[in-house]
């Protein structure tokens, strides 16, 4: 059979939404505030029928009076049509599905009280939603729901304690299903029941620990582990898939979401992922595991082999392959991603892009089986394209300014890929990439690729179109500069609204966060580089050493070296932009960054005087503190290993110079003897990523120096900052900071 490969000619795709973002006059268009940004709406989780007409997902609605967040689902016909509200549901629902008949969809919902999987009767011709019901009534709720292939089964996960007998079909039952309800006898049921109701009225709250790991980002872990679980549809019969086991399945991943598991196309097999280290909070190494659906007493088998990560397994649609990410070193958080292929009767896994340098950030399988279609990013972009199972790939085009694809969804029949879309002018949009152009096979070469322009990218929602068309939202430039050590680097700017070029202009200077992260052509309603040009900046942002979309070897390069090469790139990256943009008046400008970047906001402090202000956001201010109160311990030991050591752990340098010591030599506490820069701190009290204690440092040695400070503290946010009226507090204290300083 002919295999093929993908063209994805970017400067086709953007050409039409170029002409319709510059067809109203610019004098009719206005900078974006941060309500404009408030309202707009935001594409959530995306489902695609099984025949590929139909397309589910969420929007999200913030209200910033009553400072909310509303999830609703919408459905909306591929081919064309007005989207409408899915009838079924309520406000808040969530991770619709549609059964593989088509005749059926699944979503969450916990308008009964607790979140549990519904099902509704689903019509194909029309869309039409009806007869809801609740399918379990699990104590422990449920999520991340997914048909199996035959659609006779859910699985979805929930948290339950381990120690409590295995939950069972009683416990799931409704009256719908026509099994007895009665939990009498359903010990499982109960004591989960029990435990959670005693916590709750509970007078005390202290907490004993016993490993590491207790606490996580935002909250404490608790006595509590996931489990996946598989509920028979026409019965309600339910199955910890596993049961008593301590650790979480799926264990806690920033690289994917949902369940971390897949069906195999006949329903008989489950592919997950687990971390059975000993210690979770020194290792990255999940693994694939399979498991037997037709044995109850089957166990689940390891399939993966890699010392690292391995996420998001997902089966050939002819059951012949399972593929997944996975990543080669043990301990390290941000190794490149490799697209694994496992031959199920061979039983054997092969790197499929051995020679790939950069990172496989999301892949998805053609219907036919015969390719898979990946995304990865690329200075700044995502490139897309399909690689048959030898390897091969078609030529792919970057050309710059490019968007961001992800979510892909094949369609069946040659359809084209359904996929979101984004870019740093519009928050994320559902768009169909369609084949327009085919192309034969070379003569006398039947199994050489087949070439698929995909040149029509056809946009299928349009939440946010109205509003988009009334601001003025400045294109993103990149620019190329070469480093001291003749490594070539990326940097991109934005000009403010309005823009004159006969004026003198301050600068943002942004610094993302990672370290091994990067900026480009994407949206954020947290850091938004247009949000930030709006108010009369020119912003400048860098990818400096450690920074993702250049290929591992400049990934690793920040490794061992915080405060090395990367602060020299982004000193450079700005001294380019400097010398090559006259509006940028370099007697005005401010650093800005969080996590990784806030770390490095703090090392600027002590290393340069060229800023006029800095914006420090749950940053590490020292680096031996900042070990003991983390809680991903694998990260710091991996990256602050001193240089062809096995080093990683403050105790591992004790007795050595601060020069061979990287927890002191990358320490930007240990350079306050040469803070002046005014500088703003922010930092959340639920931050366990990089504590609060960190951010408490940092102000407290500004205070004692002298040197202008401020310190932003929200007792209710994390590492990022999520509720409506904490953002607009935010973006007003910083942007304040900013204007007093260079304005």
């Amino acid at each position: 059979m002919r295999k093929f490969s993908l063209v994805l000619s970017l400067a086709f795709v953007l050409a039409p939404f170029c002409s319709a973002q510059t067809a109203q006059p610019a004098s009719a268009k206005r900078p974006m505030t941060f309500e404009d940004m408030m309202q707009m709406k935001r594409l959530g989780d995306t489902a695609v029928s099984a025949d590929g007409k139909w397309l589910a997902y969420s929007v999200t609605t913030v209200n910033l009076d009553q400072n909310t967040k509303t999830a609703e689902l919408w459905l909306q016909a591929i081919a064309g049509g007005e989207p409408f509200k899915l009838a079924v549901a309520q406000p808040g629902d969530s991770g619709v599905q549609f059964a593989p008949d088509g005749k059926h969809i699944l979503f969450l919902s916990s308008r009964a009280g607790s979140e549990q999987v519904w099902l509704a009767d689903f019509d194909g011709a029309t869309g039409a939603t009806s007869n809801a019901k609740k399918l379990t009534n699990i104590a422990t709720e449920a999520g991340d729901a997914i048909w199996s292939p035959d659609g006779n089964s859910i699985l979805f996960d929930s948290a339950v304690y381990p120690d409590c007998p295995a939950i069972t079909t009683a416990d799931a039952a409704t009256g719908d299903t026509g099994v007895p309800t009665d939990r009498s006898s359903s010990v499982g049921w109960k004591c989960n029941a029990d435990r959670d109701a005693a916590a709750a009225a509970s007078k005390v709250k202290a907490q004993i620990f016993t490993h590491l790991l207790y606490r996580h980002w935002d909250h404490f872990t608790g006595a509590k582990r996931t489990h996946l679980f598989l509920v028979t549809v026409a019965t309600g019969t339910l199955r910890d898939l596993t049961p008593n086991d301590p650790r979480d399945v799926p264990p806690f991943s920033l690289e994917g979401g949902g369940c971390g598991c897949a069906f195999a196309p006949d329903s008989k097999e489950l592919a997950f992922t687990e971390n059975l280290d000993a210690e979770p909070a020194i290792s990255t190494n999940t693994d694939i595991f399979t498991l037997d659906l037709t044995n109850p007493a089957a166990k689940p088998v390891k399939v993966s082999t890699a010392l690292g990560g391995d996420f998001n397994p997902a089966y050939s649609p002819d059951g012949k392959y399972l593929a997944w990410r996975s990543q080669a070193r043990a301990g390290y958080e941000s190794d490149k991603f490799r697209l694994m292929l496992y031959d199920r009767a061979a039983k054997t896994e092969k790197d499929l892009l051995p020679k790939f340098e950069n990172w496989v950030d999301e892949f998805a399988w053609a219907p036919n089986s015969k390719a898979l279609y990946v995304a990865w990013g690329f200075h700044g972009a995502t490139s897309l394209a399909p690689f048959s199972l030898d390897g091969r790939m078609g030529n792919t085009l970057n050309v710059y300014p490019a968007v961001l694809w992800s979510d892909l969804h094949p369609l069946p029949n040659g359809g084209g890929v359904l996929a979101t879309e984004m870019t740093v002018r519009s928050p994320s949009e559902v768009v169909k990439l369609q084949d327009v152009v085919e192309g034969g096979s070379t003569p006398g070469k039947p199994n050489e690729m087949t070439t698929l322009l995909y040149t029509k990218d056809t946009q299928v929602t349009h939440l946010n179109d109205v509003l988009l068309a009334q601001l003025d939202r400045p294109e993103l430039e990149n620019f190329w500069f070469t480093a001291s050590d003749k490594t070539k680097l990326q940097g991109f700017l934005i000009r403010p609204p309005a823009f004159d070029p006969a004026k003198k202009y301050p600068v943002k200077f942004l610094i993302h966060g990672g370290p091994q992260g990067a900026w480009g052509d994407d949206w954020s309603y947290r850091w938004n580089p247009e949000l930030f040009a709006a108010n009369g900046y020119v912003v400048i942002m860098i990818n400096m050493r450690g920074s993702t979309g250049y290929g591992q070897t400049i990934v690793d390069g920040v490794n061992g070296d915080w405060g090395g090469k990367p602060f020299t790139d982004l000193m450079e990256g700005l001294d380019y932009a400097e010398q090559h943009y006259p509006f940028i008046d370099k007697n005005r400008e401010c650093a800005l960054g969080a996590s990784y970047g806030g770390y490095m906001a703090s090392w600027v402090e002590g290393h340069t005087n060229r800023f006029k202000c800095i914006v420090s956001h749950d940053g590490m201010f020292n680096a031996e503190s900042a070990f003991g109160t983390t809680e991903e311990d694998w990260f710091n030991i991996w990256e602050f290993k001193f240089p062809n050591t096995q080093g990683g752990h403050p105790w591992d340098y004790y007795g050595k110079p601060d020069a061979e010591n990287p927890f002191r030599k990358w320490s930007p506490s240990l350079a306050a003897k040469n803070f002046h820069t005014p500088m703003l701190v922010v930092h959340g009290q639920l931050d366990y990523r990089l504590d609060v204690s960190e951010g408490f440092q940092i102000f407290d040695t500004l205070q004692l120096l002298k040197v202008p400070s401020k310190m932003l503290y929200f007792p209710d946010e994390g590492h990022w900052v999520l509720k409506p009226q904490n953002a607009r507090l935010w973006y007003k204290t910083v942007n304040d900071w900013v204007d007093q300083w260079t304005k």
